[in-house]
């Protein structure tokens, strides 16, 4: 079964596991050549997408935003004892 959706202008196709399993090969090299998205869905529910690859992201600690700078030991314990509340 072959559902699509359109997202953002970008046409979206959803297959199953099973045919997803049987056209792998065939789907990596449509994916390279036209760019579209994939779902795949178990039982109706989308549980992986397949989509070109557009290059690395840019590296950033703990995954934040990338021109967030981290001044001093954020780890070291704190100078002031203080309570948190239960």
């Amino acid at each position: 079964m072959l559902m699509l959706m359109a997202m953002q202008s970008e046409t979206v196709k959803f297959i199953r596991t099973s045919d997803f399993e049987a056209r792998c090969l065939a789907l990596l090299d449509e994916v390279g050549r036209t760019g579209e998205t994939w779902v795949v869905t178990q039982d109706d529910r989308p549980v992986a997408e397949l989509r070109p690859y557009r290059g690395a992201r840019a590296a950033s600690p703990f995954g934040l935003h990338p021109t967030l700078r981290i001044i001093g030991d954020v780890v070291a314990p704190l100078d002031d004892p203080w309570e948190a509340q239960a």
